[in-house]
């Protein structure tokens, strides 16, 4: 079903709907917010939830204005994306403050993404950094131009992370989803990265099965009542 929550009008997608599947938000014991890429739209993302299944799960999808996160490449300065990114950072932010308001913790919250929605969902995990339920991220990597400084604060703290892209993806570089790898594993995550030779700009069965994985592990029964 589709709502809007309201928490969210701050940010620069105001009024934009927040898709939502599986278990109501109220009942829901672990979260899994997923972020769509440029030119798509979180009816597209929110489809993964039929791959990535578990009865005690919410799905979460917000949808960006006009189909886009930030109008320029995630490679470009940083500067000439804002103020867009930091909006749409913040939206993330306000969207996780409202799933742990609903009694949901940061460790049972997964958050994942395709294309630009990865690198988006990259970039906030690393700069808010600590134990989360999971990151997926599908053909995406940390923002900004090479040299970019990466000296993120805080700790994951074990959080599982798989990165899968192609090695010849025409949008992400492959140094930068080496680069990523290397930022998350400073940070303390328990990190699976997965080139595949030769595949498109998409999301195949095989990181599904990885992704998967990590739905499994937040939702395994640990004292919580999954």
């Amino acid at each position: 079903m589709m709502h809007t929550i309201p928490d969210l009008n701050s940010s620069s997608h105001p009024n934009q709907p927040i898709l939502q599947a599986g278990k109501p938000l109220a009942e829901a014991k672990a979260a899994l917010i997923l972020i769509h890429g440029r030119g798509a739209n979180a009816q597209t993302i929110l489809g993964l939830h039929t791959v990535l299944p578990h009865p005690d799960l919410i799905y979460l999808a917000p949808n960006a204005e006009e189909g886009s996160w930030y109008p320029y490449s995630f490679l470009s300065p940083i500067e000439q994306n804002e103020p867009y990114l930091s909006e749409a950072l913040q939206m993330i932010a306000d969207l996780v403050a409202h799933v742990e308001a609903a009694g949901i913790p940061p460790e049972k919250i997964i958050l994942g993404g395709f294309s630009q929605g990865a690198c988006l969902a990259s970039e906030f995990v690393a700069r808010h950094a600590r134990r989360y339920g999971g990151l997926l991220v599908f053909s995406g990597g940390v923002i900004g131009p090479f040299g970019t400084p990466r000296a993120y604060p805080g700790s994951l703290d074990g959080t599982p992370v798989f990165i899968g892209c192609s090695d010849v993806d025409a949008h992400i570089p492959l140094a930068r989803v080496h680069e990523t790898t290397e930022v998350f594993t400073r940070l303390g995550a328990r990190v699976t990265e997965k080139i595949y030779p030769g595949m498109g700009h998409t999301v195949i069965k095989n990181e599904v099965d990885h992704a998967l994985e990590i739905v499994k592990e937040v939702t395994r029964s640990n004292g919580t009542g999954i």
